[in-house]
């Protein structure tokens, strides 16, 4: 585990993380001292009232998107699992399709073959027996 030092309304602490992801944390909490700077400049000044707004702040955001975008990306999984199941079962009906041609092809060689078996060769002696699939 990794230690960072951020500083977040002149304050500095030392935040622990996974190893490589001091930079992702350092840039969160640049995000967060970027947030007090600006409620600082609208005239907050009590530590806890500013941290507090920038808190209900990002809280917010997160709400927001959350709302927004969880609805778009289950939509698009749900158009996606749609396609997949058409596709699916377009294969399956093109594999039963063939399956059935091959079927098909199977008996008429297997028909003529037998037709052919009863047929006697150019010296007069048939062809060996029919063939059986079965």
């Amino acid at each position: 585990m990794a230690t960072v030092s951020i500083r977040i309304n002149g304050h500095s602490y030392q935040v622990g993380c996974e190893d490589g992801q001091e930079r992702h944390l350092q840039a969160m909490a640049q995000l967060v001292e970027k947030r007090v700077r600006h409620f600082r400049s609208l005239g907050f000044t009590n530590d806890n009232h500013l941290l507090a707004l920038v808190a209900l702040v990002m809280a917010d955001e997160i709400e927001d998107l959350s709302q927004r975008v969880l609805p778009e990306a289950t939509t698009a999984a749900l158009q996606e699992a749609e396609y997949m199941r058409t596709r699916h079962d377009f294969t399956q009906s093109r594999l039963a399709d063939l399956a059935e041609r091959a079927e098909s092809l199977a008996t008429m060689i297997e028909q003529e073959y037998n037709e052919e078996a009863e047929l006697p060769d150019a010296s007069g002696m048939s062809s060996p027996g029919p063939i059986s699939t079965s």
